[in-house]
């Protein structure tokens, strides 16, 4: 299969988490799909492995992962764990990593779980996913938008 025909997977990069999100075959959707959870912040061994079972599972060419940049634009601690993630997840996996500006992703994915009725309670078991999938997808948008300029 030619690596463009590879679908798209989005990472939301947290803490204690990571969201996970793939494209849909065609390119028009990005879909949730998991969250991977560990218990320290550190320990990302299991995390790795399974984003690379992922990787297979959806033919992913290409990761898009979530650059947590502050309101302003500025750069804290979160981006510099973020981007060592990314250099980790592209030099394990051998596949290109592109960053995407995720502010308000994790905001907006709690407006799309109050929309559509789930309970506040429950939004943590969901959060992650959801903002991956915005990641994704305001990626997939603009790269869509981009080509027909």
């Amino acid at each position: 299969m030619e690596e463009s025909k590879k679908r798209l997977m989005g990472l939301d990069f947290g803490s204690k988490t990571v969201g996970v999100a793939v494209s849909d075959p065609l390119f028009l959707a990005a879909e949730p799909v998991e969250i991977i959870r560990r218990e320290h912040p550190t320990k990302l061994r299991r995390t790795y492995a399974r984003i690379e079972e992922l990787i297979l599972q959806y033919d992913v060419g290409t990761i898009v992962i979530g650059n947590p940049l502050m309101p302003s634009g500025d750069e804290g601690e979160r981006v510099r764990l973020t981007a060592e993630f990314a250099e980790n997840v592209k030099r394990r996996t051998g596949l290109p990593v592109i960053m995407e500006d995720e502010r308000l992703t994790t905001v907006e994915a709690d407006e799309i779980m109050d929309e559509a009725g789930v309970p506040k309670k429950d939004h943590k078991k969901y959060v992650d996913m959801i903002a991956a999938q915005l990641i994704l997808q305001s990626y997939m948008n603009r790269e869509i938008y981009d080509r027909k300029a």
